[in-house]
């Protein structure tokens, strides 16, 4: 019986489904309100709880741009063939603010002229240009799907509605745009490596490669081309092959940014750091977009850290702010934000976790040298995800604990604090890793043991560590090892950190030892087979992916943990319970070591590849065999 998990089945929709999924685009026929009414009522989705998004990836970049000077010169062309010159005064107008960067401006026009012709294709288009521009990404599908229900023959709305699913997240919908206006406009480079991104997203890797050497072969000098081919097989864990690509697209562009920006990360991966550290500072400069800049930064950083150099690291690493871009969390906090300027001594400072769950408990790992430096007189409070808080009431006792919520107010990430309704008796404001610099400027600031014990900081339940021992000591005498194998975090650049559920098959069918389900989320599909192959796999009775107080209790009760870096694996870490973390090689949080110092009871296996877990996954098996069974 094979563990193999099946993929997902692919969609066989052929057209454009957007509008069913978006809301109606303009009505046939004149409705009987004033035009106006087109303005205030379109649709727009109710503003939803903003999820955190992963940092955009310059290796994933989307060609073109519907603001451009070539798009907009085309938009010019395509006005021509408007007759009502009051219409086309306002879009004129509209153009020539779009031309000096005034989006909202630019838009405020193309809505006056949608008050004189409410079925202008081109004003809904620019209305959906300066939309996208200002980052209210609702309304603007709603527009682009608009015009090009009013204008089916302008294939170009389609690529404009392709690339902004492809901003949203929505690759799938990207992919069917994508290929709508590539059916219109046969061999267009731009759109095939538009199409391939999506299909890269969406995991159908080894049909991007395939599209990607089709293109090439008519085109084999483009260059884009070959940074996307090499993006493809990055995803897909060939990181050597993917180095060759860049290094072919560079060698017919040498200034192509993503290119050379994609390589120093590659060569970061292989853990030739210097020279991706060159590549890097080289991209960073050609870089005009905030977010791939502070990106890049952020690519930066982590170089520093793997050769060491913590002070100079964690100075690139201010760059996961995010100023100046749509995705900066805006904290709704109304004190002065801490600078290493600003005593601390005696002080009472709110501190916020970092984005992610996973850093919220890393970067948790300072707080205890912060809570000293403010001493007996000082005050530490602390926001975290609201499933985080009775872990961090427990680690800190003395300090305030409160959850945090992030939303969105006009179309900006927002981050409050429900439960503080007075920030008066606060001096300061800061983010977890706002402290990094104070308290780890070399390897030998990291605690590593306290009490003859490696150190930790989070403290669960005595009682309820004591009565999971006891639950696991009934299933029978082997050792208990916890396991996970994967992130609820989906897309390409991600899964390639995660060995395949059928690796593990060695590890699963080791009779000496209890497995215990420690996955969280949808797992049926891996347990089902697992049953059918005759593997006794025990889950426990908690919420395993949001009752994480109980959660950790139940790590330091079982012998080992196995698992890949995810929120268990921190939660385990961060309360001293034995974990196994099974990770590529050079990854950053290990700053240049072959451990991980954040995580003293944290034992790194290294996997030298991503295409071939098997060796790792070897390694680990005998560590258990010498571990838990020889010694028993």
């Amino acid at each position: 019986m094979s563990l193999n998990v099946k993929p997902q089945k692919k969609s066989n929709s052929k057209t454009p489904t957007g509008l069913l999924l978006f809301g109606s685009a303009a009505p046939d026929a004149k409705p009987e309100t004033a035009p106006v009414s087109l303005a205030i009522h379109m649709p727009e989705a109710p503003t939803p709880v903003f999820q955190p998004v992963e940092i955009l990836n310059p290796a994933a970049q989307i060609l073109g741009d519907s603001g451009s000077s070539e798009a907009l010169n085309l938009l010019n062309s395509t006005m021509e063939r408007i007759k009502r010159e009051d219409t086309l005064k306002l879009l004129k107008e509209a153009l020539a603010l779009f031309k000096k960067g005034e989006w909202q401006a630019g838009g405020d026009s193309a809505l006056k002229a949608l008050h004189v012709d409410e079925k202008c294709g081109e004003a809904w288009h620019m209305l959906a240009i300066a939309r996208d521009k200002c980052n209210d990404f609702n309304s603007a599908i709603t527009c682009y799907e608009t015009a090009l229900k009013l204008m089916p023959d302008n294939p170009g709305i389609a690529n404009d509605l392709g690339r902004l699913a492809y901003k949203m997240g929505m690759n799938d919908l990207a992919e069917k745009f994508f290929t709508f206006f590539l059916e219109k406009c046969p061999g267009h480079v731009e759109a095939i490596n538009n199409l391939a991104s999506a299909m890269r997203e969406t995991n159908r890797l080894d049909e991007a490669v395939e599209l990607l050497r089709n293109a090439i072969t008519e085109n084999p000098t483009d260059v884009q081309l070959w940074n996307a081919l090499g993006t493809v097989v990055n995803a897909q864990g060939d990181i050597h092959n993917a180095v060759i690509f860049y290094e072919e697209a560079l060698r017919h562009g040498p200034k192509h940014v993503h290119a050379r920006y994609n390589l120093g990360n590659a060569k970061a991966v292989l853990g030739r750091a210097e020279e991706g550290l060159a590549d890097l500072l080289e991209a960073l400069p050609l870089f005009t977009d905030p977010l791939n800049i502070h990106t890049c930064r952020l690519s930066i950083a982590f170089c520093y850290l793997h050769l060491g150099q913590y002070e100079e690291g964690w100075k690139w690493y201010e760059a996961r702010d995010k100023n100046n871009t749509s995705e900066k969390v805006h904290y709704l906090i109304n004190r002065p934000h801490w600078t290493p300027d600003m005593p601390l001594e005696g002080k009472r400072i709110f501190v916020s976790a970092e984005q992610g769950l996973g850093d919220e408990i890393l970067f948790s790992n300072l707080l205890p040298d912060l809570q000293a430096e403010l001493g007996p007189e000082g005050h530490l409070a602390i926001g975290v995800e609201p499933r985080l808080v009775p872990l961090f009431q427990k680690a800190f006792p003395t300090a305030k604990v409160t959850r945090h919520h992030t939303t969105k107010h006009k179309n900006l990430p927002v981050r409050l604090f429900p439960e503080i309704t007075d920030w008066g008796g606060y001096d300061y404001w800061a983010i977890m890793g706002d402290f990094l610099s104070r308290y780890r400027k070399t390897i030998d600031d990291f605690p590593t043991s306290e009490n003859g014990k490696p150190y930790s900081w989070f403290r669960p339940d005595p009682e309820r560590v004591a009565y999971w021992k006891s639950v696991l000591d009934n299933l029978n005498g082997k050792p208990k090892v916890g396991i996970l194998w994967k992130s609820l975090i989906k897309h390409s650049r991600r899964d390639r950190y995660y060995s395949p559920f059928a690796q593990w098959e060695d590890i699963l069918r080791m009779e000496d030892i209890q497995i215990v389900n420690l996955q969280y989320g949808d797992t049926s599909e891996e347990l089902a087979l697992a049953e059918q192959a005759g593997l006794n796999i025990w889950t426990p009775d908690i919420n395993l992916k949001d009752d994480l107080d109980e959660l950790s209790a139940l790590c330091v009760a079982l012998d080992c943990t196995l698992s890949p870096a995810n929120a268990t694996s921190n939660i385990a870490g961060a309360a001293g319970a034995t974990v196994w973390m099974i990770t590529p090689e050079n990854s950053w949080t290990s700053l240049g070591t072959d451990y991980l110092p954040w995580y003293p009871s944290t034992r790194v296996f290294f996997s030298e590849s991503l295409l071939d877990w098997s060796p790792v996954m070897g390694r680990i098996k005998d560590a258990l065999i010498e571990t838990f069974v020889d010694a028993n």
